[in-house]
C-alpha cells in the first residue's frame, strides 16, 4: 500500500509525491494496457517484442561497457 504523509498542510506537495511514487510503481501503464481487450495472439506478439526490445537495449549496454 502506497502512503504519503501530508506535513504542515502541504496538500500539493503531497499529491506531487502520490503521483510520482504511482508512476514508479507502474500504475498508470497498467492502466492504459488494460484498457482494451487485447487478443492472446497479439498478447504473445507484443511480448516477444518487448523481450527483443530488451535484448538489444541490454547488448547496446554491454558494447557500450566493453567499448570503456
Amino acid at each position: 500500500m502506497i502512503e504519503v504523509k501530508v506535513n504542515n498542510d502541504q496538500v500539493d506537495r503531497a499529491i506531487r509525491d502520490l503521483k510520482r511514487k504511482l508512476i514508479k510503481e507502474g500504475l498508470f501503464k497498467e492502466l492504459s494496457r488494460r484498457k482494451f481487450f487485447i487478443k492472446p495472439s497479439m498478447a504473445k506478439r507484443l511480448k516477444r517484442a518487448q523481450a527483443e526490445k530488451m535484448r538489444k537495449k541490454e547488448a547496446r549496454r554491454e558494447r557500450e561497457r566493453m567499448e570503456r
